[in-house]
């Protein structure tokens, strides 16, 4: 892991970018104290299970009943 300071940093940003893409991990540092991490960029994919929210969510009762004028208006610019 190396680290540079926020100068070193934006002056060559490319080429820790390109270190980074190598699997490097480098900190980014002001006044000799780490301020950020750089490190590659992974996507996480899990897989969904279904169900996996059952019992957290809760939905209203009347969450798909009409919305009252008022309200209907104002998101029409009316009000």
């Amino acid at each position: 892991m190396g680290i540079v300071n926020t100068h070193e940093a934006k002056t060559n940003l490319s080429k820790l970018i390109d270190e980074v893409r190598q699997g490097a991990e480098i900190v980014i540092a002001r006044a000799n104290r780490p301020v950020a991490r750089l490190v590659p960029f992974r996507m996480e994919q899990r897989p969904r299970r279904p169900g996996y929210l059952k019992g957290k969510v809760r939905v209203a009762a009347d969450f798909d009943a009409p919305l009252p004028s008022d309200v209907v208006h104002a998101f029409e610019g009316e009000g």
